[in-house]
């Protein structure tokens, strides 16, 4: 007997999931969205209203056989049994990144790296919005692709992607690919295979035609080698703080010189609105595609210039009695808070921890020696955390609130002081997400 598919199935009901089922509602396409674990409130609402089908708390019996195709949310792993099942019926499984790029025709900028996505994918859509344009910022940053090509089409995106999201896509294509840096994250995911992880954060320049570009970092060492092996066929231009680019922006002196197209504009480091060397190489990017894009110069130098940073990406939340506390919750591997400690220029009461990926804290060591006065480890299980810097900092301390952190941390503190929260870890052991971490963080914070 023929199989005879009855819906695309959608996995996961977050964000992802739920932007998918909207998407497919408003288009036409028969789903059913099943979890694993308890829909959101938030999302069974959402699902509820638009009348779509779902199911959770376990995927029931036979959903594959029934399926013509598989939306999977980007948190599950291919490794998962009902992803492998699919994969034997030979169904197709994709992204719901792959599913919204069929239902819009827009200049789509994409944007990928371990570390910086989110800042630079927020400052290219200030600087589109900013410039006139209809666009806006997508993906792994606030609403998910699909909910926003359902509710409202723009004719740009800024659309962050993860390595997961990655994964799933086939047929989707940039018109502008943006590759920031390779460094070790999730590598739990990759078999701790980091070329497997490099690998994903290449195909951001999969199906790019010549017309395309690829605007990348000449300073990672791990890209330079990803070019050579994948030969892109988009038109390339380069970022670097060490060398000088023909095509892109490099820096002299102190100044960030944008080369692009036969047009030269400059900019000094002290105009930016983001500072660190991290903000750099995000404004860099930033600015390449801005210009790609067919903006005015004198737009992307004002737009660099006034940029308000992401919530929870090295966010200031308030300076009391001398001591400043800052909010990098987003930072969950450790080459953000690489970047972080970088950034400092005061010493650090740093709250660190959650749920390890595989990290290496000694690259973190002379940071730590030069800038850290004091650890308080936020977290269920803080073995390596204390195994990496017990010997390096006068003092660690361990506590399993983030009220108990901040007050822990506030003491620890002198004035003139910095109160770091960058965690290096998930959140996932006492938090929802990142953003629950970093908004209990302010909360206690103004609790002082």
């Amino acid at each position: 007997m023929t199989r005879k598919p009855t819906y695309t199935l959608i996995l996961g009901a977050g964000e992802s999931g739920t932007g998918a089922a909207l998407l497919a509602k408003a288009k036409g396409v028969n789903v059913l969205v099943s979890d694993a674990g308890m829909i959101k409130p938030t999302y069974k609402k959402l699902l509820l209203e638009n009348k779509i089908a779902f199911e959770e708390n376990g995927h029931g019996a036979g959903l594959i056989a029934k399926a013509r195709e598989v939306i999977k949310s980007p948190g599950i792993p291919d490794t998962a049994e009902i992803i492998s099942t699919a994969h034997a019926a030979n169904i197709p499984v994709i992204s719901e990144i792959e599913f919204a790029s069929r239902y819009t025709t827009a200049t789509i900028a994409a944007i990928t790296g371990s570390n910086g996505k989110t800042t630079t994918t927020g400052l290219l859509a200030h600087l589109m919005q900013q410039g006139g344009l209809n666009a806006t910022a997508a993906g792994n940053i606030g609403q998910s692709f699909s909910r926003i090509v359902a509710e409202k089409d723009y004719e740009y995106y800024a659309l962050e992607l993860s390595s997961f999201q990655l994964e799933g896509n086939y047929d989707f294509r940039a018109d502008i690919a943006i590759l920031l840096n390779i460094t070790p994250d999730h590598l739990d995911r990759y078999n701790h295979n980091f070329d497997a992880y490099a690998n994903a954060k290449m195909r951001v320049i999969q199906n790019q035609r010549k017309t395309d570009a690829f605007v990348w970092c000449s300073d990672d060492e791990t890209i330079c080698r990803k070019v050579e092996q994948f030969m892109p066929k988009a038109k390339q231009y380069r970022f670097s703080l060490t060398q000088k680019e023909d095509q892109g922006a490099y820096l002299e002196k102190n100044n960030i010189i944008f080369n692009i197209k036969g047009e030269t504009f400059t900019m000094t480091l002290e105009e930016l609105a983001l500072q660190g060397k991290h903000n750099i190489y995000d404004s860099m990017a930033a600015g390449i595609a801005g210009k790609l894009i067919g903006l005015r110069k004198e737009s992307i130098k004002q737009s660099l210039a006034d940029f308000r940073n992401a919530e929870h990406r090295l966010e200031f939340v308030a300076n009391i009695h001398g001591i400043e506390f800052i909010n990098d919750s987003k930072a969950t591997n450790i080459n953000s808070t690489w970047f972080a400690l970088e950034s400092q220029y005061k010493q650090v009461v740093w709250i660190a921890g959650g749920i390890d990926k595989g990290n290496d804290y000694s690259k973190l060591t002379e940071l730590v020696k030069q800038k850290v006065k004091a650890i308080v480890c936020l977290g269920i299980d803080n073995h390596q955390l204390k195994e990496a810097f017990n010997n390096l900092v006068p003092v660690m301390t361990e506590v399993l609130t983030m009220e108990e952190a901040v007050n822990t941390a506030y003491n620890l503190a002198d004035k003139n002081d910095t109160v770091l929260l960058s965690p290096s870890c998930a959140s996932f052991d006492l938090f929802e997400n990142y953003e629950d971490r970093g908004r209990q963080f302010k909360a206690a914070v103004q609790q002082l």
